[in-house]
Formats: structure tokens, C-alpha cells, sequence
């Protein structure tokens, strides 16, 4: 147990996200971790296969926080900083985690973690890969490790690490709300103005990147105006 989690351990497994839907679903209490050292079918955002060999943290986390499903999109936010710190207490001092939206953790331009959050009635799957020793060649985008980069750690330290930094941000976020993290993250992200591209219903739009808004859509200034973007991916296209 790491302070409000009770980790669940697996050899091999086929994808923890699933393994966590299913206990959830069977009523398994806010604070469960599933955690395998193997994936056979893990995977990622918008479907994507997610390279599971062992040497790699895999976890899925279920959560009740009370909160309504609508707020449940904030928690993506609050798992990359999660991550952002553990990367960063890994790796040394002067290397630092830059976060993508909506939940990419960036270090020296690479993908080192993936993030997916699935909802499952009233209970979030928070499903987190880390890449510490092996990370994917075939990817469509730069990926690295921890010790990549540097970096010297075990799988169970850096999944203890993570529980920890999620259980702070946990609780900054129930007593106060989304503004905080959202100020943390912006804190780790492009700077404001940044000439971004993003998709947007499958149609790239690219402006300047504006910040969050309130319930964490990208705000992205074009020559068409403010637009709002809940859904897809962002590429850097400028300084």
C-alpha cells in the first residue's frame, strides 16, 4: 500500500485498463492499482497499440473521487504532472519535463509516457506506461527512457514515486479544484504564443498557442478567432 493505493501485481497481463475495468466494475474500492511488469495487448489514446516489454512501469489506477463525469477529463491534466514529477525526481537535476496537450510528458523533445483515462460508471480508469528501460522503435513519434536519459531507477520505485505525486495532486484538486493544476501545467507547457498545429475533428488548424481553458480545452488563436479544441493532437510548427 503507498498511502491511499493498494497495488495489485501481475506477471503478465493482457492490458491493466482492463483488469481495473473489471475489478471496478465489481465494486473495487478508490485507490486500486493494477500493476504488470508484461502487456499483451496494452494500449493507448485513440486506440493505439501501446508497446508493453518488461523493464517498463504499467499501472492502471481506479478512482472515485465523488466528483460529477463532467469534471472527469481534468484528471488527464492531473496525471501528466503526476508523471512530470516522477520523471524528473529519475532523471538528473538539470533535465526537465515539458507537458503536450492534452496529456503527452515530453523530455529533450521524445515521449516517454502514455496516458489514458476510461470511465466505467461513476468510477475513472487511470491507465499510466512509462518508459524506464525500453521504449518503441516502430513509433510514429521521437520516444525515450529514463535511462535514456539518464536516469537510474526500478520499476517499483518509480511506481511508488508516481502513486505519491498522484496522491498530492489528488488531493490539491479535490480541496481546491481544477485551477491549480491547470496553473502547474500551463507552468510545464509551450509558452503562451507559440505557433502550434492542431487537429480538430480530423481538419489540422494552426494558430497560436492561447493556453487552457477553464475545463481544460485547448485555446488555440487563429486567423479566424479563438477556437476551442477538446479533441486530438498537437504538434510545435514554430518558437
Amino acid at each position: 500500500m503507498t498511502r491511499q493505493f493498494t497495488v495489485w501485481h501481475y506477471d503478465k497481463i493482457g492490458s491493466t485498463n482492463d483488469e481495473a475495468r473489471q475489478l471496478a466494475a465489481e465494486g473495487a474500492p478508490h485507490g486500486t492499482v493494477v500493476h504488470a511488469d508484461e502487456q499483451t495487448a496494452g494500449r493507448g489514446r485513440l486506440s493505439h497499440r501501446w508497446f508493453s516489454p518488461p523493464g517498463n512501469l504499467y499501472v492502471s489506477i481506479v478512482l472515485r473521487t465523488g466528483q460529477s463525469a463532467a469534471r472527469s477529463g481534468e484528471l488527464s491534466f492531473l496525471a501528466a504532472l503526476a508523471v512530470a514529477d516522477t520523471v524528473e525526481v529519475l532523471l538528473p537535476r538539470q533535465i526537465r519535463a515539458m507537458l503536450k496537450w492534452p496529456n503527452d510528458v515530453i523530455v529533450n523533445g521524445a515521449k516517454i509516457a502514455g496516458i489514458l483515462l476510461e470511465q466505467i460508471d461513476e468510477a475513472t480508469i487511470m491507465g499510466i506506461g512509462l518508459n524506464v528501460l525500453e521504449a518503441p522503435s516502430n513509433a510514429a513519434y521521437k520516444t525515450t527512457t529514463i535511462v535514456a536519459n539518464g536516469g537510474i531507477a526500478s520499476v517499483d520505485g518509480a511506481r511508488d514515486i508516481l502513486l505519491d505525486r498522484l496522491g498530492q495532486h489528488l488531493s490539491t484538486w479535490q480541496i481546491d479544484g481544477f485551477v491549480p493544476i491547470r496553473a502547474q501545467w500551463l507552468n510545464r507547457s509551450f509558452p503562451l504564443g507559440a505557433a502550434i498545429r492542431a487537429s480538430s475533428a480530423g481538419e489540422p488548424v494552426a494558430g497560436q498557442f492561447a493556453g487552457l481553458d477553464l475545463d481544460g480545452a485547448l485555446l488555440l488563436d487563429t486567423p479566424r478567432g479563438r477556437q476551442r479544441i477538446l479533441a486530438g493532437e498537437v504538434v510545435l510548427t514554430g518558437g
